[in-house]
């Protein structure tokens, strides 16, 4: 072939250019799902045990226990502001530990993320997915006071129809936040720290078992800090009567801990996983 006709030639044509990942994609999440639902078939009495039953012993070692001296707080019997708080405290263990542990478990001993990282999934969905697969159940099993509570005269309301609504939120901050934990402690003794130091804390100062106005001021500023409060006085405020700016204010509190908590939740398993 002569110089004219190669420079007559046309060229060759280029290769398409790689298909783009979209920002955020459903089909990682769809399959994440699958997984821990076959998952879930396998294990499903043992945790719906522990998750339904221990709320239900805090709510009638308290109700009955503190409540055979105390009869009632403000307008509320005893036995039914406990039962509302509760709720709150089974959303932060239902949600908080699997974070923790499985997180843990599942990136380090396991290497199951590393599985799922090898197909088409990137860590934001890989967390995301998680978080609402915890969130998700954590709405269920956190309902289980209340349904506790009406045998014993709480009467029922429209409103806690919303309950689990409430509880899902909060199970999603918090799931987010033990993930984020799991990839930050360097060894899975040292989730005693956090156990003991921040969840203990959380649940005790966030109007559960007394008023958090009853409390020192500097005790009230913490617990209007804590997501946990807000998901009470929602739940409070679903069962006996809605009061909707207040409301707002405290569903605006819990989606703004729930963003912060998938930022760093993914920041720090993607430093863990793939940086």
């Amino acid at each position: 072939m002569n110089a004219a006709e190669g420079a007559g030639a046309a060229p060759p044509p280029r290769p398409a250019p790689p298909a783009r990942l979209r920002r955020f994609e459903m089909a990682p999440v769809r399959g994440i799902w699958r997984h821990e639902l076959a998952l879930y078939k396998r294990y499903w009495k043992s945790q719906s045990f522990a998750s339904m039953v221990e709320p239900t012993f805090f709510l009638l070692a308290f109700g009955y226990g503190f409540g055979s001296m105390v009869a009632a707080i403000g307008d509320y019997r005893y036995l039914d502001f406990v039962a509302t708080g509760v709720v709150g405290t089974a959303a932060l263990f239902t949600s908080v530990f699997p974070g923790m542990f499985n997180g843990y478990i599942r990136r380090v001993f396991q290497h199951t993320y590393d599985a799922m990282l090898a197909a088409p999934v990137d860590v934001h969905e890989l967390v995301t997915a998680e978080a609402l697969w915890i969130a998700a159940k954590s709405a269920v099993y956190s309902c289980t006071p209340l349904v506790v509570a009406m045998f014993f005269g709480l009467a029922p309301a429209p409103g806690m129809l919303l309950v689990p609504f409430v509880v899902f939120f909060t199970a999603l901050g918090f799931g987010l936040l033990g993930m984020w934990t799991s990839s930050v402690v360097p060894s899975i003794n040292s989730f005693d720290y956090v156990i003991t130091g921040v969840v203990t804390p959380l649940f005790l100062i966030a109007g559960t078992f007394f008023p958090v106005g009853s409390l020192p001021r500097w005790a009230q500023y913490a617990g209007w800090c804590n997501p946990l409060f807000h998901c009470v006085e929602l739940v409070r405020h679903a069962v006996f009567g809605l009061r909707p700016l207040a409301d707002l204010g405290h569903l605006a509190a819990l989606w703004a801990f729930a963003g912060l908590a998938w930022a760093i939740a993914v920041r720090g398993m993607r430093r863990r996983l793939i940086d």
